[in-house]
């Protein structure tokens, strides 16, 4: 009897928690952020003519000279399934495979036109799907990106400066560029065939 009156007061428990963590607190918190931050809590998701292109918490690849480019990234983009991994590439500083990484990333630069090409061009982000970059590496870029598209770099240096973001309540983290939310709006203030 004791045994049946403990395995039923263990299974209340189990049943109350579960009820405690499944429903009674994760509703109230799910309705606050519906109701107030729709938006983050849905992922942030950017649209151009109601098809979502992506997220502007997810940084993606740009490969053409018309786009300004993001971070290097670990993750893996090239197999078209789904979206890649959140993983860093757990390279340390003396390994010659991370050195390797960062020539390449370097020489392609330098193919682009960037000789000393800013940090975050060069090092991927601890999460490898970082959306930022510095200011000072979307104006490395702008010549580039002017004389592909055939537009002013004045035009750009203008959009450059419209999407940088400040720091969080103005003391906390660097400045930064939104990489997708800036090729977007390059999108829309250009004419022509986009191409990624």
């Amino acid at each position: 009897m004791t045994l049946l009156r403990a395995s039923i007061r263990a299974l209340c428990l189990t049943a109350g928690l579960w009820l405690l963590t499944v429903v009674i607190y994760p509703l109230p918190l799910l309705l606050v952020g519906q109701g107030l931050f729709p938006a983050q809590a849905n992922g942030s998701l950017l649209r151009v003519d109601g098809a979502v292109v992506g997220s502007a918490l997810i940084g993606q690849p740009f490969a053409s000279p018309r786009y300004f480019h993001g971070r290097p990234s670990a993750a893996d983009y090239s197999t078209g399934k789904g979206a890649p991994t959140s993983s860093p590439s757990n390279l340390g500083p003396t390994n010659p495979a991370l050195a390797e990484r960062i020539a390449a990333s370097a020489r392609q630069l330098r193919d682009a036109g960037l000789d000393r090409p800013a940090p975050d061009l060069l090092y991927a982000s601890g999460s490898g799907l970082d959306p930022h970059i510095s200011p000072l590496a979307a104006r490395q870029q702008i010549y580039g990106v002017a004389n592909a598209r055939g537009i002013s770099a004045g035009q750009l240096e203008r959009l450059v400066r419209q999407h940088t973001e400040g720091r969080f309540l103005g003391i906390v983290g660097e400045p930064r560029v939104n990489v997708l939310r800036l090729n977007l709006a390059l999108d829309a203030a250009a004419t022509g065939p986009p191409g990624r």
